[in-house]
């Protein structure tokens, strides 16, 4: 097995790496670096509980889990490389542009993989939308919307709210929404943005809007924190029929509620979520959503590492992502339309 560690144990660690790791026969949880031994060793009573200095000079360790502020990403990751050890990280998978370019070039030339974890690769839901894209049923889709929106008004702690750690909704939801558009579209052409800070008090961007061009297609991704009532997930509009879907993948609330990524249904969602397609002559129907598995992401690093193949994320994609936030970001301040 792949003996591992994992960096941090907030809620990418608790509700997502640690778990994950555990769940996946090839890997081996055999660290984890964090003060919260006690929380821990609740769950896993046989895992080392160290600090990062420790876990990467173990030459028995692997490979390397980053889940910690978004501005400790790269320095670790790195850190974790020069080691010779394989390496995971959390999104963003660095702060910028350049940095992620770094860590890429870094893998390259010692033969280690740096994978970024876009789980939602493997959500149900975007899985459904795959399918029914791949099916041709839409016909060809002139406009989809991605959206991610929560109602959270209050402002939340620490590092969260501090702009120079690379904090807000653009660094933690918009690699998500852009990853599936990437997976589903492939590249834009142009890139156009439209971010702010709608809390009152916010120091870090609460809201953003971003379009993608594909010569007359338009994929629009969307993040908030002041929705009573979310919009679709997502929203596709074919020349055949509409495809719309309501709620969030079920695996991370069920982790954190205590369930494991190995109990089964852990992944299938509740039928009242299911989206709906309505075709052009009116007629509507209930789709099932397909059983999202985060296993897939981990099952694919441990099979890259043992046959040295391609990660099931590569380092490359992340920046392609890096580089379309960072051209919104200028979009926004600008008010022009980019391209890529």
């Amino acid at each position: 097995m792949i003996r591992t560690g994992v960096i941090g144990y907030g809620l990418g660690g608790l509700a997502f790496h640690a778990p994950l790791v555990d769940a996946v026969p090839e890997l081996e949880l055999a660290a984890i670096a964090t003060s919260r031994a006690d929380q821990v060793h609740e769950r896993y009573p046989d895992v080392t509980v160290t600090n990062a200095d420790a876990l990467l000079a173990d030459p028995s360790i692997e490979l390397v889990v980053v889940t910690t502020p978004n501005d400790t990403h790269v320095p670790l990751a790195r850190r974790a490389l020069e080691a010779g050890k394989h390496v995971v990280i959390d999104k963003p998978f660095a702060t910028n542009v350049a940095d992620g370019e770094g860590l890429v070039a870094l893998a390259r030339e010692k033969g280690l993989i740096a994978s970024a974890f876009h789980n939602r690769r493997w959500d149900g839901d975007f899985l459904t939308v795959r399918k029914l894209l791949d099916s041709g049923v839409l016909g060809e889709v002139m406009l989809a919307e991605l959206r991610w929106d929560r109602f959270r008004p209050a402002l939340a702690q620490a590092w969260k709210e501090d702009p120079e750690a690379g904090a807000g909704i653009l660094a933690d939801l918009g690699p998500h929404l852009i990853d599936q558009a990437l997976q589903l579209f492939g590249a834009p052409e142009a890139v156009c943005g439209d971010i702010a800070v709608q809390r009152e008090g916010g120091r870090t961007d609460d809201y953003f809007e971003i379009t993608l061009f594909y010569g007359e297609r338009r994929v629009t991704l969307s993040a908030g924190r002041l929705f009573v009532t979310p919009r679709p997930r997502f929203w596709l509009h074919g020349t055949k029929a509409d495809f719309a879907k309501h709620g969030l993948d079920p695996q991370e609330p069920r982790v954190k509620d205590g369930a494991r990524y190995t109990d089964p249904g852990v992944g299938d969602e509740d039928a009242q979520f299911h989206g709906t397609l309505t075709h052009a002559d009116g007629r509507s129907e209930i789709v099932a959503t397909e059983t999202g598995d985060y296993r897939g992401f981990y099952a694919g690093i441990a099979r890259a590492i043992a046959e040295g193949g391609s990660a099931p994320v590569r380092g490359e994609d992340a920046v392609l992502g890096l580089r379309i936030a960072e051209l919104a970001r200028e979009s926004a301040k600008t008010g022009r339309r980019l391209a890529l």
